[in-house]
């Protein structure tokens, strides 16, 4: 019976109605205790928060504004001993927009026969990128040499083998053609591992950008490129093949590298792969992403970034760790988005060019958008340094 008198108690206060559970609590103090416990045992800050809150009517109207702090988040935040997984945060749901654009790209991917990191990877941001984002400037991440890396890494969900098919000589040009059809502003180029390639495929992406830059001089790239198992020739071979960014992820802080990283990924190599980038073509934009949520600690993400900037890298982006599969790497703390901005701040300080922090934030997050933004804001700063210093 409380049952039944608790439901239409619910139904005829509006569901979803907040202020409904005043009703509820005079209902539990009358002895009927169905659905109304919670708010009983609420302290009166709380109850009062309830009663002053919006309705449903005011969430269907969408005059309720989602706010972006979460500083109410009453959900567990890191993994404790014992644990299965973490519950999904609500900062990290979201839907995938998807648009015109978004199924341009994909049939001219499937009709070359290309693949790209943001659907292998599972991005949630995909749409977005694809998509243009606010700013409408659009990004894509073709990732060449294949599908198979030669490297298991705990956190990577691309598929892994000792000896992947043969480099296709052929995806230099089919990976140009189809960008030049696709309209984006900015490309990202990435890679599998290829270990059992002599040089690491670095040729092959070399390849890859002045066939671009050959169709379409002006269209910014990025490679965001493997270490090559340390072979700086090789490095060099992708630094001076014309892009306009050259990204390699150091990808988590020094301690957790062994245990979060391929053995063959050393957290040094990935700073000497950059350092050397900015010897082999000094003016060349560097730029190095963080996975946070891998049980790191705040002096350690602190560190990493120091030594990011002692190597030159002018970009940094930071993004909450997703646990791609069960046989993955489980996540050890979700980051609320106030850490994440707190980070963003000391990027700033530290003096990179621009940080991108955020817990969808991937390496790649419309990287076109930040970069040209950035850009044309550096150029608009020296036009006008160089107006005062004429006055002066």
């Amino acid at each position: 019976m409380a049952a039944k008198v608790g439901t239409i108690l619910l139904r005829q206060g509006k569901i979803g109605d907040f202020r409904s559970l005043r009703w509820l609590d005079l209902a539990h103090n009358q002895g009927l205790r169905y659905g109304c416990v919670l708010y009983s045992t609420l302290p009166q800050e709380k109850k009062e928060k309830i009663t002053k809150g919006p309705g449903l009517g005011d969430f269907i109207s969408g005059e309720v504004e989602r706010t972006d702090s979460w500083d109410d988040y009453m959900g567990k935040l890191k993994l404790e001993k014992g644990e299965k997984r973490l519950r999904l945060p609500p900062w990290l749901k979201r839907e995938i927009p998807i648009g015109k654009n978004y199924h341009n790209l994909k049939g001219t991917l499937r009709e070359l026969n290309l693949a790209t990191v943001c659907e292998e990877a599972k991005c949630p941001n995909i749409g977005e990128c694809w998509g243009g984002g606010e700013d409408k400037t659009a990004t894509a991440t073709i990732m060449v040499m294949g599908d198979t890396c030669t490297r298991g890494c705990r956190f990577c969900s691309v598929k892994t083998a000792r000896r992947p098919p043969p480099l296709d000589p052929n995806e230099p040009v089919h990976t140009a053609e189809a960008i030049s059809r696709w309209g984006v502003d900015y490309i990202v180029i990435t890679s599998v591992d290829r270990d059992d390639v002599a040089d690491g495929g670095s040729a092959h992406f070399s390849e890859c950008v002045k066939e671009i830059k050959k169709r379409m001089p002006s269209l910014l790239v990025e490679c965001l490129t493997p270490d090559f198992r340390g072979n700086m020739e090789a490095v060099g071979t992708v630094a001076n093949s014309g892009l306009d960014v050259y990204a390699h992820n150091i990808e988590t802080v020094k301690r957790l590298t062994p245990f979060v990283r391929d053995p063959r990924a050393k957290y040094d190599q990935t700073l000497q792969v950059l350092s050397h980038v900015k010897k082999a073509v000094p003016g060349m934009v560097t730029k190095s992403s963080i996975m946070l949520g891998l049980g790191e600690t705040d002096q350690e993400v602190r560190t990493t970034m120091e030594d990011l900037r002692t190597a030159g890298v002018d970009c940094l982006t930071l993004g909450q760790y997703m646990q791609p599969t069960k046989r993955h790497l489980k996540v050890q703390e979700y980051v609320t988005p106030a850490k994440f901005k707190h980070w963003e701040e000391v990027g700033g300080e530290m003096g990179f060019a621009y940080t991108a922090s955020g817990p969808l934030v991937r390496s790649s997050y419309r990287a076109g958008e930040f970069y040209i933004k950035n850009l044309l804001n550096k150029k608009r700063s020296e036009a006008t340094q160089d107006t005062n210093n004429q006055e002066s």
